[in-house]
C-alpha cells in the first residue's frame, strides 16, 4: 500500500502503531456493544410506537363514528357552533431520556377541562361521546409521537455507530496492520543485514589475526 511508504520504519513508530491498533480494536468492541444495545432499544421503541399507533387508530375510528352520529343528530352548523365554544387547557410536560448516547425528548400531555361549554338541552349523547373520546385521544397522540421520535433518533445514532464501525473495520485497522507489517518486515531486514555485516567484520578480523 502507498500509505505504508509514509511511515517511518522505526521501533518507536512500531510501538506507537501497536498501541494504536489495540485502542482501535477496543473502540470497535465498544461500538459493537453499543450497537447491540441500540438495536435492542430500537426494537422496544418500534414495538411501543406500533402499539400506540394501533390504539390511536382504534380510538380515532370510534371517535369518528361518534362524530358522524353527532352530525346526524345535531346538524353540521349547530355542531360546529358548539365545538367553537368548548374551552380546554393543554398542559404539556417535556422531559429528556437518555438511551446510550441518544437524548430523546419525551412529551406527556394532561388535558384539563374547564367545563363543557354547552348546555345539555342543546346537545346529544353522541356529542358527549365525541368530546370524551377526542379528549382521551390527545394524550395518546402525543405519546405515540414521542415513541416515533425516539425510533427516529435511535435509528440515526445506530447508523452513525455502524459508519464508525465500518471505518475502523475496513479502513483504519487494516491500514494500521499493514503499517505494522511493513515496519516489522523492514526492521527484520535491517537486522539480517546488520548480522551479515557483523559476520563479515568478524571474518576479516579473524583473518588479520591469523595472518
Amino acid at each position: 500500500m502507498a500509505y505504508t511508504k509514509k511511515v517511518q520504519p522505526t521501533k518507536l513508530e512500531l510501538i506507537r502503531l501497536k498501541r494504536s491498533l489495540r485502542i482501535a480494536r477496543k473502540i470497535h468492541k465498544i461500538l459493537e456493544d453499543k450497537k447491540e444495545v441500540l438495536l435492542k432499544k430500537l426494537g422496544e421503541m418500534v414495538d411501543k410506537a406500533t402499539e400506540r399507533r394501533k390504539q390511536l387508530e382504534n380510538e380515532l375510528s370510534k371517535a369518528y363514528s361518534s362524530l358522524l352520529r353527532a352530525y346526524l343528530d345535531l346538524g353540521p352548523l349547530k355542531l360546529e357552533g358548539i365545538a367553537s365554544t368548548i374551552p380546554s387547557n393543554l398542559e404539556v410536560d417535556a422531559t429528556v431520556r437518555r438511551y446510550i448516547d441518544v437524548n430523546v425528548p419525551i412529551i406527556s400531555l394532561t388535558l384539563k377541562s374547564k367545563g363543557l361549554g354547552y348546555g345539555f338541552a342543546d346537545s346529544s349523547s353522541s356529542l358527549d361521546e365525541v368530546v370524551r373520546r377526542l379528549s382521551s385521544i390527545m394524550p395518546l397522540l402525543v405519546e405515540a409521537a414521542s415513541f416515533e421520535n425516539a425510533v427516529f433518533k435511535i435509528a440515526l445514532e445506530l447508523e452513525k455507530t455502524q459508519r464508525l464501525m465500518n471505518a475502523l473495520e475496513y479502513i483504519i485497522i487494516p491500514q494500521v496492520e499493514e503499517n505494522i507489517k511493513f515496519i516489522t518486515s523492514t526492521l527484520e531486514e535491517r537486522e539480517r543485514e546488520e548480522f551479515i555485516r557483523l559476520k563479515k567484520i568478524k571474518r576479516v578480523l579473524e583473518a588479520r589475526r591469523i595472518g
